[in-house]
């Protein structure tokens, strides 16, 4: 008997998201959306990791995974070895400047901007032709420009909403983001038939 894909998947909505689009594929990860605490979940031809979003790529990219769903958001700013066959149309939200509503930026001298993405953030400040220093957060981005420890935040939203309770306004869009299905190179390689029929079937189901 073969073993079965084993698919890294990220936790929170994007876990909801991606089985109703599996699903379309018929393919069954209906026992990842029950009230589990376990992190390693057997689907009949698929064995599911959850994983924190961000360490998806990493599993994937060391062969601990053959394929997982990530968003683009992450994959930019891992800039991992990895093939990117579909863009599944789930999770999507855009990455954005913000910054308080009442700012006064083009009075600085120095711009400080603060980030989950500095490697996504500084490719973007790269483009633009814009000098700042980049600071890195894990956690409440938003924080950032109310305490004084930044001017500016590069964030993910997808209404904007606790940018304008937190009195911050969009003054850029830095990208657009989706998640997407990536798959190991090497594993597509060794077992490119079985991949290959869950990569065409996810594509249908698009």
């Amino acid at each position: 008997m073969s073993r079965p894909i084993i698919l890294a998947l990220p936790k929170g909505r994007i876990l909801e998201e991606a089985a109703a689009r599996f699903a379309k594929a018929s393919y069954d990860l209906s026992p990842v959306l029950g009230d589990t605490r376990k992190l390693v979940i057997d689907c009949g031809a698929i064995r599911v990791l959850v994983l924190r979003n961000s360490d998806v790529p990493t599993y994937v990219a060391h062969g601990a995974a053959d394929v997982g769903v990530v968003g683009s958001d992450v994959l930019d700013e891992e800039g991992l070895e990895l093939y990117e066959p579909l863009d599944l149309g789930i999770g999507r939200c855009r990455m954005i400047v913000a910054q308080r509503a009442d700012a006064k930026t083009d009075e600085l001298a120095h711009l400080r901007i603060a980030t989950k993405y500095p490697r996504t953030t500084k490719a973007y400040l790269a483009r633009k032709g814009i000098t700042a220093e980049v600071i890195k957060l894990s956690g409440a981005i938003e924080l950032g420009p109310l305490t004084g420890l930044c001017e500016r935040i590069v964030d993910i939203t997808q209404t904007g909403e606790t940018l304008r309770q937190n009195g911050l306004v969009e003054i850029d869009t830095v990208a657009q983001v989706s998640s997407r299905l990536v798959v190991n190179p090497a594993r597509l390689k060794l077992d490119g038939d079985r991949l290959g029929a869950l990569i065409d079937s996810l594509e249908r189901a698009v």
